[in-house]
């Protein structure tokens, strides 16, 4: 009868365990990642787009 038990509690546990790990796993998936422009490519655009201005 506690063997049942203990069986029942640590499937209880592992289970717990794997449905955080997906939840974690399935909301860093779901997460929008941005980065900031490398400022030299800031630069870069910013050159081309005076450049531009002067030939129009």
């Amino acid at each position: 009868m506690t063997f049942t038990i203990v069986m029942i509690v640590c499937i209880a546990i592992v289970l717990g365990i794997a449905g955080a790990f997906w939840a974690a796993i399935s909301k860093g998936y779901d997460y929008k990642h941005t980065i900031d422009p490398h400022p030299d490519d800031a630069n870069k655009n910013e050159e081309n787009k005076s450049k531009e201005a002067e030939h129009h």
